[in-house]
């Protein structure tokens, strides 16, 4: 797989998961918020609580799970950036989660789209 197939299926699955999630009732505030210590897929708001979602794209099963991709490095990547985020704001007392949005989008018929709140831990 080229790396441009791999950017637009990441791509396509971010506006999916978007889609997705709004109508889950979440409020989208930013997509790919870009930092010197990497990229945070989308930050929304669910019934008062600030939401970092992580969209993990794949169009088959042959390395697993989209969301088992996730590792205990990105893990605590992510947690980095969601601090880093709340910061830059001015938010570090709000209520918050990390979210994750597996998809499974075959080249071959519809996407399968999975959301986990709580996907794991914030932690300072």
């Amino acid at each position: 797989m080229t790396q441009y197939f791999k950017t637009v299926l990441g791509h396509r699955g971010e506006t999916l998961a978007c889609t997705y999630l709004q109508k889950q009732g979440y409020r989208i505030l930013e997509r790919n918020v870009r930092t010197r210590l990497g990229e945070i897929d989308i930050v929304a708001v669910h019934q008062g609580t600030i939401c970092f979602i992580e969209v993990r794209t794949r169009h088959n099963l042959d390395k697993g799970h989209p969301l088992e991709s996730l590792s205990f490095l990105k893990r605590r990547k992510l947690t980095q950036l969601v601090w880093w985020y709340l910061k830059s704001r001015g938010w570090q007392e709000r209520k918050v989660r990390l979210d994750a949005v597996g998809i499974l989008w075959p080249a071959q018929g519809k996407p399968m789209v999975e959301l986990i709140q709580n996907a794991f831990e914030v932690s300072s």
